[in-house]
């Protein structure tokens, strides 16, 4: 292709092509490998900074909580920073952030500065996760690169996970938990470098707008509200007074949200970004997906090393089949089909090729063959997430305005995020229940230590397959709105109305997959 752009009238995405673009999706790919890999390299960490801080039981599990909360509580606003300050500057400064405060987290003395470290992270990881997906939007235009592009952001934000299973195992085992912070520095000062000297931002693409403080501050209330009502849930159950009242404030705050942003100027959260159809269940089905994953990658971990007795490091190994269908459904799959084929008819079938493999693995046993059952699992699992995932991603900033394309990735992450507190917390709640319901009507048959410990194994097991069970249906949901509600054609099948609020003209956007 040629080294101009296409245009596309009245989209505000028809700046001339980046011709760094490709070195600059390496530095975003780095970036975004270093925030995904955090969300799951820490969790193989805990144990052992838990006992080298003196971290007790009961407070060990905000180690993880305030990173979610300040992640997913400040997404919206750190959307909104890229986009008043420029993708750029914000994508550099969250890097430099998280690195910091990855240092900070390494070099941890006690449980205040752990915490504290892990706010931090999750705090300059909301700045800097929707600025490199926003950047990816505005520097990609062309249908089938940014195909490529996208595919390969996906192939990281999916896998990227189960990459951290393997690296916290490494790090854990052979040199020492703090090495799980300290990683991320290099990640962070190759990636601030590069974006710095190759990133070029499209003209015009800044919100200058003044910053709706009212809707900063009802949202991240909101968020937190809701991700720590889910988190609480987990720990203290679903009938806890705080838990309730956790789950009650962050409706009131979020009704309230809406309500002022339908109503001012410049709102953080412009509405008409999320009640576009597409947009709309792109967000809704990413955020279901998210909730069956999180509770999969939890219940497997758990089952490969207390169950099969795999140590972290031969865990992490378990789940490379899954991160090849990812790559190979992102790469491969979704980037030669998303020029073809409309969004949804990759989308609703790679949560159903999912749900099967989901499905698999409702026949879990203790004594169930890693080759015969969790292979081809986790093979069909990572082969529809990754071909779902990508023209997700992609769509889900269609027709946004550079103005605007911050807050809509940010979108994209809030709704991976919750997802993530609600999987975690509703199926192992229903994991947890299931097995204490075996466990109580088998143990009075086991007479020796032998033989509990035995019933003890077989009910963790049927929690982990009762939970699964709920995620092939929410997988199985997902694909339905995903084929509902997510019309757009292929590229240049139709067009698109701009996302300009009024705006009455119709326009033809070929630089996206629609």
């Amino acid at each position: 292709m040629s080294e101009t752009a296409a245009k596309a009238p009245g989209s505000g995405l028809g700046a001339a092509v980046d011709p760094n673009r490709w070195k600059a999706l390496a530095f975003i790919a780095i970036a975004q490998l270093m925030v995904v890999l955090d969300a799951t390299i820490v969790n193989i960490a805990l144990p052992s900074a838990q006992q080298d801080l003196g971290i007790s039981d009961g407070n060990r599990q905000w180690v993880v909580t305030a990173y979610a909360l300040a992640f997913g509580g400040l997404l919206l606003f750190g959307g909104r920073i890229a986009d008043l300050w420029g993708r750029k500057r914000a994508f550099v400064v969250g890097l430099g952030g998280f690195a910091a405060a990855s240092a900070l987290g390494g070099a941890a003395t006690n449980e205040a500065m752990m915490f504290g470290a892990r706010a931090l992270q999750g705090a300059f990881g909301a700045l800097l996760a929707p600025a490199a997906l926003s950047l990816l939007a505005v520097m990609f235009t062309d249908a089938k690169e940014r195909a490529k592009a996208f595919g390969i952001y996906g192939a990281i934000a999916g896998g990227g996970g189960a990459v951290g299973l393997i690296l916290g195992g490494f790090l854990t085992e052979y040199l020492d938990w703090r090495w799980t912070f300290f990683v991320n520095i290099p990640f962070a000062i190759v990636a601030a470098a590069g974006a710095w000297y190759v990133i070029r931002e499209p003209e015009g693409g800044r919100n200058r707008s003044a910053l709706d403080i009212p809707g900063v501050i009802l949202s991240t209330l909101g968020l937190v509200s809701l991700v720590y009502g889910f988190t609480r849930a987990e720990s203290e159950g679903w009938s806890d007074s705080m838990t309730i009242g956790m789950f009650v404030a962050s409706g009131v705050l979020l009704l309230a949200f809406v309500l002022v942003e339908s109503r001012v100027r410049a709102p953080l959260l412009p509405l008409r970004v999320v009640t576009e159809r597409n947009r709309g269940g792109i967000y809704l089905s990413l955020g279901l997906a998210i909730i069956a994953m999180f509770g999969l990658f939890l219940f497997l971990t758990y089952y490969l090393q207390i169950v099969k007795g795999y140590s972290p490091v031969k865990t992490g190994f378990a789940f490379l089949p899954m991160i090849a269908g990812m790559i190979t459904g992102s790469t491969q799959i979704g980037t030669r089909l998303m020029t073809r084929v409309a969004p949804r008819l990759l989308m609703g079938p790679g949560f159903l090729v999912a749900a099967l493999g989901m499905l698999l693995l409702t026949q879990l046993e203790i004594g169930s063959s890693y080759a015969a059952l969790l292979l081809p699992a986790m093979l069909l699992l990572g082969l529809g997430m990754g071909t779902a995932f990508m023209p997700a991603m992609s769509l889900a900033t269609q027709g946004v305005k550079p103005q605007d394309a911050g807050v809509a990735s940010a979108m994209v992450n809030t709704s991976q995020q919750v997802g993530g507190a609600i999987g975690t917390a509703l199926l192992n709640t229903i994991a947890a229940s299931a097995t204490t319901s075996y466990i109580a009507d088998h143990i009075a048959g086991a007479s020796s230590r032998s033989q509990q410990q035995l019933v003890q194994l077989e009910g963790m097991v049927e929690g982990y397959t009762s939970a699964i069970w709920f995620a092939v249906g929410i997988l199985v949901a997902a694909a339905g709105i995903a084929l509902t509600l997510v019309n757009a054609g292929r590229p240049g099948g139709s067009t698109v109305a701009s996302s300009e609020e009024g705006a009455q003209d119709e326009v033809a956007v070929p630089v996206v997959a629609h």
